[in-house]
C-alpha cells in the first residue's frame, strides 16, 4: 500500500494581524496631497525631458541646414557618377 501524503496548508496571517502601514495611518487628505505633488513632479520631469529632446532636435536640424549650404560637404558626400544627369 502507498503512503498517503498529508497536505498541511501554510498558516496565513489574518488581515487583523498584519502590521499597520503608513498608508493606513495617513488621512485621506494627506494621501491626496502627496499624490498631487507626485503627479506634479512627474509632469515637471517629463517637461524637462521634452525640452531637452526638442533642443537636441533643433540643434541637429541647424547643423543639417548648415551642412546643406556648405559646398565642400556637398561635394564630398555627393554621388560621383554624374553621367546619369546628362
Amino acid at each position: 500500500m502507498a503512503k498517503k501524503k498529508k497536505n498541511t496548508p501554510a498558516p496565513r496571517p489574518a488581515a487583523t494581524d498584519a502590521p499597520a502601514t503608513l498608508k493606513d495611518m495617513l488621512s485621506r487628505e494627506v494621501l491626496d496631497k502627496l499624490k498631487a505633488q507626485s503627479d506634479a513632479l512627474k509632469a515637471e520631469e517629463q517637461g524637462k525631458k521634452d525640452a531637452v529632446l526638442k533642443a537636441a532636435e533643433d540643434k541637429r536640424k541647424a547643423e543639417q541646414k548648415r551642412l546643406e549650404n556648405d559646398f565642400g560637404h556637398l561635394l564630398e558626400n555627393s554621388n560621383q557618377d554624374w553621367s546619369k544627369f546628362k
